[in-house]
């Protein structure tokens, strides 16, 4: 040392003996409260550098030890008696102030911060002060206090330093706790490099880890977790501040002690511990049980505890070879009474109301921390607590044991906090989660499936940074080689489970449930690849069971459950809005809208057209109409949008899968699964109509009503296995899973490889076969309207609302798959013939006396539009207007089937806004619709006269519209002849000018004859 460093030291020295000595003088005198010796030496420590202050760390820290004893010594009470207790202490005033003794913790965990510890004996009678400290009851001490004396402890620990001895057993701990965040209090100075203690001779980490310092370790420990459970139960009046102290300090503590041989003996007590302060966040939302941050704080806690007892590398080398050695193992009484030996020859303060520190820490650690009644003890448990021994051998028996009761914790708290609404909660779990699965996974077989489970749920949480972690956790476990094929099975097996118990959480009535089991399901399958839901499709037996659970979950069996608030809230009006309408502004065609309201029975009001004036609809409103596919109409009592996405996009997966298989066999067996129920519904129809059966009859017959809500939810199920091949649908599952710095580009380019594996012709095919049962006669004569029944039959019958309403939710999800067909084979879709089978179909339904039907038929009418290439509707019926025209003879040729006809025919002239442009192809009609205007016509049909006399109005107006433009149009056509004629004369007398004489009479006469 220099002679620099020496004045140096001397200055320093100067300085804080003034102090120290005002120090002595308060605990000589400690009423004098106007001192302000604490105060002072609080701001000089503050102004001291680590360096200045070390070599006096003994110096500085006598005389507030000696405060500190006097402090806990005028607060310690004898009385068992709570009550008592608290009498006693308010009666007599502190001997030291709680000013004092709050400023002397402060002036502690300043020095221990700047200084550390370089023989055992200092760090053991500081240990043993400031555990009688952490002793007192929030009776006994402020809250000020008792969260200063944690902290003082936090900061011995953190100023410990592994020794330079390579072979030392100190540098098997972390150091630093393994789940730190950048939000940590302490995380800053946590994560600085490690420096190595190169002054003292003894290494302080390994004598706390060795079996001297076991007793020790365990009483702190269960001094940690006694105070935050002392403030949960304090409730409002409790410090959450104190509990997240006591946490992150514990957390400290584990990361030094930091080997398993050390903490295995103490995890019972720990676990069980957390696992109380676990169970009560579901519920406490308020106080210090309630904070998030302690909360957060356990979580991580509980995760580096297991990591280190539970570490599959060290259990798993180390649990073969002690299994024969468990009971032969050298006798530990002496290393428990060499730590008493030790401890009874430090100096003692005069305390004679406070016990030894290691006879409690003794009974403490027994009783409070290392058998908890939620654990088991092993016989090896067992035999070790009757020797006295803190210390506990991880056989494979114990492992089993303790494994399987952590398991039992693990089960009962994690799949909750996934999925709580605190975000902080969340990301610790996340970070509990990874670490686990990383170091226990092999320890902790029984609980990896439930940890992959919560990691799921976390792939698509809400929160951005949450799920963009999880997303590159998972992309890891995937792309090792040893991850993946471990996780095979385990994917295999969650995938069972999550299908077993999907139509339970979906019918239970609790969405947020039901919506992250959903989720879960879709990211097994997103990550798993469609290699993986092929193999499990192969068996016919399988693919039926799975697509049964989907039209459960999916089903109308609960949608007229509920208050009748809801199913009102819920309900549409029946007065609708084409938006098509839009499109007729103006012009001599804007007063066909009225003509369009009287024929299709749909009272709309406050929306004329008439005089010329333009009605509002927004864009957006518009986009929303038209957009594909829908949640359909009955699921909104079962679920959310959210939910039925989630559902759907599962769906879109398993489609694209099964498309994208080069065996084209299997997806047409897969769908004939759901096609099967729409067959059998066509079938019960076309018996009815065979026998003449009512309808009335046929609606009360037990079974029919079923047979409709089967058809709707199959037609439901195979849109969106269809929808799964559109680009839409790929990049929207993609989109959830891109959010992780990681892109995972391998999982993006095997959907999109199996999309473009797709061929044209497998898909048209299965569109083909799926069309040719929506297009089925018997699913369109069913009524969805009281009117419906009147016009098919002459008698007045009585059917249940229900029927109606899913005769139309039917209708509607039938026309939403033409829509979506059309979206997803684009052009393909009219040069197949699609559009001519299916454009009359949706022009009769526009009509429909249904709301949702009339929607869906105009909302696909415009798809089809666009997709083929037109501008609105009326040009894509102009164009096909010959398909159409076809339809509506052939249909009046069977009236007594087809009553409908002549509304079709009057509000498709209407509708479509052109109906002069195609009246050229009306001559068949207009001679059918004469004959049914004749005596004989009208006398067979005596209900059709008024619909057929609309359908005359229709094209007299188109007639009219027609011939009213002739006038202006002759005058148009005579102004451009004349002009022509004119600019002719004047050139022939340009040339005649020029010419001779004779030649001139000529052209003149030429000129005459033009």
């Amino acid at each position: 040392m220099d002679m620099a460093d020496s004045i140096h030291r001397s200055s320093v020295f100067s300085r804080l003996k003034p102090y120290c000595l005002e120090l002595f003088e308060l605990l000589q005198n400690p009423s004098n409260h106007n001192s302000s010796a604490i105060p002072s030496l609080l701001e000089f420590l503050r102004a001291c550098s680590s360096t200045d202050l070390q070599p006096f760390v003994d110096y500085a820290s006598f005389p507030l030890l000696l405060l500190l004893d006097a402090a806990v010594e005028c607060r310690s009470s004898k009385e068992g008696d709570p009550e008592k207790k608290r009498k006693k202490l308010s009666a007599v005033p502190h001997r030291v102030s709680d000013k004092v003794a709050e400023g002397v913790v402060l002036c502690l965990e300043e020095l221990f911060q700047k200084s550390r510890f370089g023989f055992i004996d200092q760090m053991v009678l500081v240990m043993k002060k400031l555990t009688h400290a952490a002793m007192l009851s929030p009776l006994e001490a402020s809250e000020e206090f008792r969260e200063g004396v944690i902290r003082c402890f936090g900061a011995v620990l953190r100023g410990l330093r592994p020794c330079a001895d390579e072979a030392c057993s100190c540098r098997q701990t972390y150091g630093v706790p393994a789940l730190v965040e950048n939000g940590d209090v302490h995380s800053l100075a946590l994560r600085q490099p490690l420096s190595y203690d190169t002054e003292g001779s003894e290494c302080l980490i390994a004598f706390l880890q060795s079996h001297n310092a076991a007793a020790a370790i365990g009483h702190w420990f269960s001094l940690l977790l006694q105070a935050a459970d002392t403030e949960a139960a304090r409730g409002h009046r409790g410090s959450a501040r104190l509990r997240v102290e006591a946490f992150s300090t514990l957390r400290v503590l584990v990361a030094k002690v930091g080997t398993a041989d050390v903490l295995a003996f103490f995890l019972p007590g720990v676990v069980s511990k957390f696992s109380k302060v676990l169970h009560s966040s579901k519920t406490m939302m308020s106080g210090a049980a309630g904070s998030m941050d302690a909360t957060d704080q356990a979580i991580r806690a509980l995760a580096e505890y297991l990591m280190i007892v539970l570490d599959d590398d060290s259990n798993l080398t180390s649990s073969t070879s002690r299994n024969s050695t468990v009971d032969s193992g050298p006798d530990s009484n002496d290393s428990v009474e060499s730590v008493l030996d030790q401890l009874r020859q430090l100096p003692i303060s005069t305390q004679g109301g406070v016990k030894n520190m290691t006879d409690e820490s003794m009974g403490e650690a027994d009783n409070s921390v290392a058998c908890r009644s939620d654990f088991e003890m092993t016989g090896a448990m067992k035999r070790r607590k009757a020797s006295g021994s803190l210390h506990v051998e991880r056989t494979t028996d114990w492992l089993q044991q303790t494994s399987a009761n952590v398991v039992k914790l693990l089960n009962s708290t994690f799949p909750q906090i996934c999925v709580h609404q605190a975000k902080r909660l969340r990301r610790g779990l996340l970070a509990a989660i990874t670490a686990m699965l990383s170091r226990c996974s092999s320890t902790l077989k029984e609980s990896r499936l439930m940890l992959l489970e919560c990691l799921f749920v976390l792939v698509v949480d809400d929160s951005e940074d949450i799920a963009a972690a999880s997303q590159e956790f998972l992309h890891l476990l995937f792309s090792t080689p040893c991850g993946k094929h471990s996780l095979k099975t385990d994917i295999a097996q969650i995938f069972a489970r999550l299908i077993d118990k999907l139509p339970k959480v979906v019918l239970g009535g609790e969405e947020s449930a039901a919506l992250f089991h959903a989720q879960q399901l879709l990211v097994v399958i997103y990550y798993s690849g469609p290699e993986f839901m092929l193999d499990h499709l192969q068996n016919p037996v399988t693919a039926a069971r799975l697509l049964d659970v989907f039209a459960l979950c999916l089903s109308q069996n609960s949608v007229y459950t509920g208050t009748l608030d809801k199913l009102m809230s819920t309900r549409t009006s029946s007065i609708s809005f084409l938006p098509s309408i839009l499109e007729l502004r103006g012009g001599p065609v804007s007063s066909s809208y009225q003509n369009l309201k009287d024929n299709s029975r749909a009272n709309v009001s406050d929306m004329s057209v008439s005089d010329g004036k333009k009605l509002e609809y927004s864009s957006e409103t518009l986009k929303n109409s038209y957009e594909l596919p829908r949640m359909p109409p009955w699921f909104v009592h079962v679920g959310s949008k959210k939910l039925y996405d989630a559902l759907a996009a599962v769906l879109r997966l398993i489609g694209l899968s099964l498309l994208a298989d080069h065996n084209e066999g299997h997806m047409a067996v897969i769908t004939d699964i759901p096609l099967g129920h729409i067959r059998r519904l066509v079938s019960e129809v076309r018996s009815k109509d065979y026998t003449n059966e009512s309808w009335q009859s046929w609606c009360n017959r037990s079974g029919s009503g079923k047979l409709i809500r089967q058809a709707s939810t199959s037609a439901c199920i195979l849109n969106e296995m269809i929808f799964g091949i559109s680009d839409k649908a790929v990049d929207g599952v993609t989109m959830m899973f891109q959010k992780s710095r990681v892109k995972g580009e391998s999982m993006v380019s095997i959907w999109k490889a199996s999309q473009k594996k797709v061929t044209k012709s497998h898909l048209i095919d299965c569109v083909g076969r799926i069309l040719h049962e929506y297009l089925s006669s018997e699913l369109w004569v069913l009524p969805v309207d009281h009117g419906d029944l009147v016009v098919q039959s002459d008698t007045d019958v009585e059917i249940s609302l229900h029927f109606f309403r899913d005769a139309a939710a039917l209708q509607q999800v039938a026309i939403d798959g033409v829509g979506i067909f059309a979206t997803c084979i684009e052009n393909e879709f009219s040069l197949c013939g699609f559009l001519h089978s299916t454009l009359y179909l949706l022009l009769e339904n526009v009509i429909s006396a249904d709301n949702q039907v009339r929607t869906a038929s105009d909302a696909v009418l415009h798809i089809l539009a666009a997709s083929c290439g037109h501008s609105t509707v009326g040009d894509l019926v102009l164009t096909n207007a010959d398909y159409v025209v076809d339809s509506i003879c052939r249909q009046l040729r069977h009236l007594n089937l087809n009553p409908q006809v002549p509304n079709v025919l009057a509000s498709m002239l209407s509708y479509i806004g052109v109906a002069h442009k195609v009246l050229s192809l009306l001559e068949e009609t207009m001679c059918a619709v004469s004959r049914e205007l004749e005596i004989l016509g009208r006398h067979q049909h005596p209900k059709l006269t008024t619909p057929f006399l609309k359908a005359i109005a229709e094209i007299a107006k188109a007639s009219k519209s027609e011939t009213s433009s002739l006038p202006s149009n002759a005058e148009l056509y005579l102004k451009d002849v004349k002009s022509k004629s004119s600019r002719l004369e004047k050139k022939a007398r340009a040339e005649s000018s020029h010419k001779p004489d004779g030649k001139s009479d000529s052209c003149q006469g030429e000129s005459g004859y033009l």
